[in-house]
């Protein structure tokens, strides 16, 4: 088999589409997270936490001190930004919260399986004549 029809079997199996569709879902998905985050939620934990950025939260190395973190990186200050890393942590407990309900509402809009009674077929000749042999030897034994 040459590479180029390898190739184009690969990429027409359905996996593989896919997850191409689920990748470019995900980027999109991942903007709508995004927006909700930064335009709706990030401004309702200010209020919450009486206006603490946690963008501007940050240690710098040198022992000087800086408003923002731009400032400190502009002047060229080592910085641990651990605001930014609190933000990723938002970011990511609020994405898991979404992705599980939609896995959720995914779940209950499946349709439920449905279940195939199948009624035994009725014994053979043979195997009738061997279930009555069988009773007949139980029989003798008692």
């Amino acid at each position: 088999m040459g590479f180029v029809s390898e190739f184009k079997e690969f990429i027409s199996k359905g996996n593989v589409l896919d997850l191409a569709i689920g990748v470019i879902i995900g980027a999109s998905f991942g903007k709508i997270v995004t927006s909700m985050t930064d335009d709706i939620l990030m401004p309702l934990l200010s209020v919450f936490t009486r206006g603490i950025d946690f963008k501007n939260m940050f240690v710098t190395l040198d022992g000087k001190a800086y408003s923002t973190l731009d400032e400190a990186k502009k002047a060229g200050s080592a910085a641990i930004a651990y605001g930014n890393f609190i933000n990723a942590v938002i970011y990511f407990l609020i994405i898991a919260f979404v992705i599980f309900w939609v896995v959720k509402l995914a779940n209950r809009m499946k349709k439920a399986p449905v279940e195939v009674v199948t009624v035994p077929a009725p014994p053979t000749t043979e195997q009738q004549l061997l279930m009555d042999i069988r009773d007949s030897l139980r029989a003798n034994r008692t």
